[in-house]
């Protein structure tokens, strides 16, 4: 049976809201509904997240209540089919080419960029990879 230790050590995504009313910062866990707390700095906030997922986890194993357990990247194969207009398809590889990248490239940093959850890490990686070409 899966208990507090084993829900604790899995990697649940924690996002970081800068709370523009009150300063400060909210922190929440998309796969836990409704889990979240608040802080006045960051250093605050990542104690309090682990005790609200703490806390949060607790409640959920004592109530019988199925715990959803992150994605992993092993789920995602980094491939899918897109259908489009032959127009948007003629324009994407007109601006590809004028930019000197691959369609491919090229549309993968446009979906990076417009994505608002993206990890800033990502689209990091993608205006690197396109300075460098």
């Amino acid at each position: 049976m899966k208990n507090l230790e084993y829900y604790m050590a899995l990697p649940y995504k924690m996002e970081i809201t800068p709370d523009p009313d009150e300063g400060g910062y909210v922190a929440s866990f998309p796969d836990l509904p409704g889990c979240l707390t608040y802080a006045d700095t960051l250093e605050e906030l990542f104690l309090m997240a682990e005790d609200a997922k703490k806390t949060w986890l607790e409640a959920a194993l004592e109530d019988n209540i199925i715990v959803k357990e992150p994605a992993s990247l092993d789920d995602y194969s980094g491939q899918f089919k897109l259908r489009l207009p032959r127009e948007l398809h003629k324009s994407l590889a007109e601006h590809a080419r004028e930019a000197g990248i691959s369609m491919n490239q090229y549309c993968l940093y446009l979906l990076a960029m417009n994505d608002t959850k993206l990890d800033t890490t990502i689209v990091s990686r993608m205006e690197a990879a396109r300075a460098s070409t």
